[in-house]
């Protein structure tokens, strides 16, 4: 199969038959690999050139009601150390980002009932009267209608909420009875619906995925055309029944980059710190993939290692402003430059 030819048909076509697609993902010809990262690099350079758009990530809680098999921070894991920033910790967070040029913060906690939905907005609202130049992104979950309305009201742009797999079977496998991959599909419609700018996203390599279930990712992405999409590889967590599961690898997570690029020209695409977790270079080789977004962690250092989602996490102890001067280096290696900006979507 002309697997050059097949990348070149979904530049034009934004689709493959089943047979492509398997024969795409499941390659490990090194001249394709380079292709389909030239492809993605050019798509991304023509659209937003040679910028890195940096997001200050706060991880405010990581209190959460779910039972989700693969996560650290589960309700069930007894040994997670608990944790609750206050707002003045969370304001703080935000000022010292805007000092370090940071234009974009991510409010990112489990699903904590502590944080009524007057406690987000509020917080929301106190961002945006600080900084009224900059855009707040949420990231905490399934949320009612109402809910996410009052949140936009207040004053959030963006939000993030991983679809995590495009297979409600594969979905049964991944969370517990109660949680539900209908729900989940239907907060993204309505978030949508909404105004936000909103992301989706799933995890390269979890447990049970099969080369079907990548597949079915791929459409739905290209069908919802997130105006942003976080991948990264699943990494296991040690307190979780899937802790002795394979993490995903380097490779499929570049190459996913590089394909949703092209199925999603002007998406944000981020390097995450999942992989730049399973490898030193991780994120600068994700750039070199597509991605054009990095998100520093500005949450406090003592509490960063109790945000533990999976293990081995990145960066776990350095100052913001170190973290970033360091961050700007690896960028710079990698042929781009971290910019100053809100970093929108260009149809924002």
């Amino acid at each position: 199969m002309d697997l050059i030819g097949i990348i070149d048909k979904l530049k034009k076509e934004r689709d493959l038959s089943d047979s492509e697609w398997k024969a795409l993902l499941e390659t490990e010809d090194a001249e394709v690999f380079s292709y389909l990262s030239s492809c993605a690099r050019e798509i991304r350079e023509s659209i937003y050139g040679k910028a890195v758009f940096i997001r200050g990530l706060i991880e405010f809680t990581n209190y959460c009601k779910n039972g989700c098999y693969y996560c650290g921070i589960n309700c069930k894991n007894t040994n997670a150390d608990r944790y609750r920033l206050t707002d003045e910790q969370i304001l703080a967070c935000v000022r010292e980002g805007y000092e370090l040029g940071f234009r974009t913060f991510v409010l990112q906690g489990g699903e904590d009932p502590y944080f009524t939905d007057d406690k987000i907005v509020s917080l929301v609202r106190a961002i945006k009267e600080m900084h009224p130049d900059c855009a707040v992104t949420l990231s905490i979950g399934e949320k009612s209608e109402e809910s996410y309305r009052a949140y936009f009201e207040a004053g959030a742009d963006r939000y993030l909420l991983r679809h995590e797999t495009a297979s409600p079977e594969h979905y049964k496998k991944l969370h517990p009875e109660n949680l539900s991959w209908d729900n989940r599909m239907n907060c993204l419609k309505t978030l949508r619906k909404i105004g936000y700018q909103v992301g989706c996203g799933l995890m390269v390599g979890s447990p049970y995925q099969t080369m079907d279930d990548l597949i079915a990712d791929l459409r739905f992405i290209s069908g919802f055309k997130p105006d942003m999409c976080g991948i990264g590889p699943f990494i296991p967590h040690k307190d979780t029944i899937f802790k002795d599961e394979p993490a995903g690898t380097l490779q499929m997570t570049l190459k996913l980059l590089s394909i949703i690029r092209i199925l999603v020209p002007d998406v944000l695409l981020p390097a995450t710190t999942a992989l730049g977790t399973i490898d030193p270079t991780g994120r600068e080789q994700g750039l070199k993939h597509g991605a054009n977004v990095v998100m520093p962690n500005l949450s406090p250092t003592n509490v960063r290692e109790k945000y533990s989602l999976y293990d081995g996490k990145i960066c776990m102890d350095s100052e913001s402003a170190e973290c970033i001067k360091c961050l700007a280096a690896r960028v710079a290696t990698a042929g781009y430059e971290i910019v100053v900006d809100r970093g929108d979507h260009k149809n924002a």
